[in-house]
């Protein structure tokens, strides 16, 4: 697979602990100040010992000065792509256009279904991801008196658009399978995967799909960037290698350490750009 030249993003995920709240501003301030582009936080909403993910995001916003943030990954079943749509776009103003939105289909469907929402099939969940993310799309677009999207689980009637974003909010889906990975070459901004999911070894098969998909809708591969989950420290070499085999352009990593999140800054960052530089240049 090839580089496509992205430029390189490095960040954290945060557990959203309700029992240290503070700890996981703390955290991502910390992040901020050590120069990491990215803060996420995940999305759970059924679980009561998890902060609620744009809540926490929105504090984490209002004390940090140039991390973005985003959920890691928006639980779609639970969060109306409409009210969505608005809530990024409102926090990406509030912030300086400082946030993305990471988007996903939906999973633990046990729980789901305790907070009063239907169980999908694999089909359907992809089914309501195209419609959520048109639905989204809609409602970002300027212009317009009114926005409207037919489909089985989202539609729009007459939707006025807005707030504008303070910039282009990017659509990182979390997602497997190859239906999934098709949906998102031909409609979305990134593919989020995690290593504990995705192992390396098997990246690149995830991203022929999404390479061949985009190509089919006639889109340049390169508008889609490839994201990944680190569930630990992982050695520079290896993410450059990433980087310049396989066009893996960002990297967060999972950890509430403050040191590891540090050396993660401080010394993995810098040596993987320098790789990676001198990848670029020979």
């Amino acid at each position: 697979m090839p580089d496509y030249g992205h430029d390189l993003l490095f960040g954290a995920v945060l557990t959203p602990d309700a029992q240290n709240p503070r700890a996981v501003v703390e955290l991502a301030r910390l992040a901020d100040r050590s120069g990491l582009d990215l803060v996420s936080v995940p999305d759970h909403p059924y679980r009561p010992d998890f902060l609620d993910a744009w809540t926490l995001l929105s504090v984490i916003a209002a004390h940090t000065e140039r991390v973005r943030v985003f959920p890691n990954v928006a639980n779609l079943p639970l969060r109306p792509p409409a009210g969505l749509a608005r809530a990024a776009a409102a926090l990406d103003v509030l912030s300086g256009g400082r946030v993305e939105l990471g988007l996903g289909a939906g999973g633990y469907w046990d729980a789901i279904a305790g907070e009063g929402q239907p169980r999908r099939t694999p089909g359907e969940a992809v089914e309501a991801l195209v419609e959520a993310i048109e639905v989204i799309r809609a409602l970002w677009a300027s212009g317009g008196t009114g926005a409207t999207v037919g489909g089985k689980h989202y539609r729009l009637d007459g939707a006025r658009p807005g707030p504008p974003a303070a910039h282009p909010l990017g659509i990182w889906v979390g997602a497997l399978g190859p239906r999934m990975l098709r949906l998102i070459g031909r409609a979305a901004d990134g593919w989020l995967p995690s290593a504990t999911r995705v192992p390396p070894a098997e990246l690149a098969v995830g991203q022929r799909i999404v390479d061949e998909a985009a190509t089919a809708a006639g889109r340049d591969p390169r508008a889609v960037r490839r994201l990944y989950n680190l569930p630990g420290p992982v050695p520079a070499e290896l993410l450059a290698e990433l980087t310049l085999d396989l066009g893996v352009s960002a990297y967060l990593l999972s950890s509430d350490d403050a040191a590891t999140l540090q050396r993660f800054a401080r010394e993995v960052v810098p040596e993987v750009r320098e790789l990676v530089a001198r990848g670029r240049a020979s």
